[in-house]
C-alpha cells in the first residue's frame, strides 16, 4: 500500500511538474456549436483567452466572423458570456467542482464558412501569470521559481488530499457492497432451501396420494 501511494505521488509531482500550457486551434463551422470541457477543482482559479485568427493578415476581420462564448459549471451555472465577438477573455475561482464547458457558437452563413480560433484556458497553478508576478513583486529569478515551486506542491498536498478522500469513499463502498453481497447470499440460499423444502413436500404428498410410499 505504502509502495502505491508513493507511486501515485510520483506520477502527480510529475504531472504537475510537467505542465506545459499550449493553446488550441480548431475551426468553428457556422451555424455550429463546439464545446470544450476542463475539469476544474473547486476554489481553483481559471483563466481563457480566445481570439478568431485572421486567414488575412494585415486586413481587418470579416464582419461574419464574430462567434458566441458560454462558459457554464457542470450544473448549468453560467461564468462567463460573450455574443457577437470576435476575442475575449475570462477569469474566475470555481465554486463547483467538475467539468466546465466553455461553447463556441457562430451565426450561420450562406455559403458556410469555416472560423478558426485560438484557445487557451489554464487552471490552478497554471493559471497564474507568473512574468507578471515577478514584476509586480520586484522579485529575483529564484525567488519567483520557488514561489512557482510553493504553489505546485501546495496543489499537489491539495491533490493527495483529494485522492485520500476518494480512497475513503472507495473503501466505505466496499464494505457496504460486501455487506450487501452477504445478505444477498443469504437471501439467495434461504430461498433456495424453501423451494427445495416445498418440492419435497409436495412430492411426498403427491405419492402418498397415489400410494406409492
Amino acid at each position: 500500500m505504502k509502495i502505491q501511494k508513493v507511486a501515485i505521488f510520483i506520477m502527480i509531482l510529475i504531472g504537475v511538474l510537467s505542465i506545459t500550457v499550449e493553446s488550441i486551434r480548431f475551426e468553428l463551422e457556422s451555424g455550429h456549436t463546439k464545446c470544450i470541457a476542463e475539469d476544474i477543482k473547486s476554489n481553483s482559479m481559471t483563466v481563457g483567452h480566445y481570439s478568431i485568427v485572421n486567414p488575412n493578415e494585415g486586413q481587418p476581420l470579416p464582419e461574419s466572423h464574430k462567434i458566441t462564448l458560454k462558459v457554464t459549471s457542470a450544473f448549468g451555472n453560467s461564468y462567463h458570456s460573450s455574443e457577437n465577438v470576435q476575442s475575449g477573455q475570462f477569469a474566475f475561482q470555481a465554486v463547483e467542482e467538475g467539468d466546465y464547458m466553455a461553447c463556441f457558437f457562430a451565426i450561420e452563413h450562406q455559403p458556410t464558412i469555416k472560423i478558426p480560433i485560438e484557445f487557451d484556458w489554464k487552471s490552478g497553478v497554471a493559471a497564474k501569470d507568473w512574468s507578471n508576478v515577478a514584476k509586480k513583486t520586484s522579485v529575483d529569478t529564484m525567488e519567483m521559481e520557488l514561489k512557482k515551486l510553493e504553489d505546485t506542491i501546495t496543489s499537489i498536498h491539495e491533490e493527495m488530499f483529494y485522492l485520500r478522500e476518494r480512497e475513503r469513499e472507495m473503501q466505505e463502498l466496499n464494505v457496504v457492497t460486501n455487506s450487501r453481497m452477504a445478505w444477498l447470499s443469504f437471501l439467495s440460499l434461504f430461498v433456495c432451501l424453501s423451494v427445495a423444502g416445498l418440492q419435497l413436500w409436495h412430492l411426498k404428498s403427491f405419492f402418498e396420494k397415489k400410494k406409492l410410499i
